[in-house]
């Protein structure tokens, strides 16, 4: 959650270079602050947008995705393990023997994973708009003066907290079919079962992290 804060802390530092260049206005803000924040808004929309295109494209890493609490120190000296957009289980760069049933059950992890992903990219893009949106909403006084006070921060976080809290918890609620998907490709390929670190525990807490999470900002 620092993106938007960052974001909006970057367009705040081009304040006044933006007024000394010029105090050509354009309802309230100056032209080149429209500029720089539409430049920014695009960046972000085409990063986020390539890294869903990767998550089709390239191999899954399954050695360091899905930690949660403890569960993040579990497995830190295993191989690196990936589940290949073909199918395949790779552990140390070489692939176990699989059959069609393991197959079957790796891509249908592999796409449970990647939904899960694509749903953080697009809570992050919502993030991005969110605090672009605050930082353009402003006169550009008001803008300034807010940078220094940090109501603009404030502004931010509380515009982040109203529109992206209920996306992040519908990661919690993906998240049993997730285990449960993993649990079964546990119990059919022993190879991966070190790899299966998502746990009951972390699906009970995360509804009850997020909260924590937000409430302090």
């Amino acid at each position: 959650m620092k993106t938007p804060v960052i974001l909006a802390t970057a367009a705040c530092l081009l304040l006044p270079t933006a007024a000394q260049a010029g105090d050509t206005r354009d309802g309230g803000i100056t032209t080149e602050i429209r500029q720089e924040l539409a430049d920014a808004r695009r960046e972000v929309r085409t990063e986020l947008a390539q890294a869903s295109r990767d998550l089709e494209t390239d191999n899954l890493r399954v050695d360091n995705s899905l930690r949660f609490g403890d569960s993040g120190h579990a497995g830190k000296d295993l191989p690196r393990a990936e589940i290949t957009p073909a199918g395949d289980f790779l552990v140390g760069g070489q692939r176990v023997a699989i059959d069609v049933p393991q197959r079957r059950q790796l891509l249908d992890y592999r796409a449970r994973v990647i939904e899960v992903a694509k749903y953080g990219i697009e809570i992050g893009q919502r993030s991005a708009d969110a605090a672009l949106d605050a930082v353009g909403n402003g006169s550009m006084l008001g803008l300034v003066w807010g940078g220094l006070t940090g109501s603009l921060e404030r502004r931010v976080e509380q515009m982040v907290k109203r529109e992206i809290e209920p996306a992040v918890r519908g990661i919690c609620r993906q998240l049993p079919g997730l285990r449960d998907s993993q649990q079964r490709l546990a119990a059919s390929l022993p190879q991966f079962k070190p790899y299966a670190t998502l746990d009951a525990d972390d699906i009970a807490d995360c509804e009850s992290d997020v909260r924590q999470e937000f409430a302090v900002r």
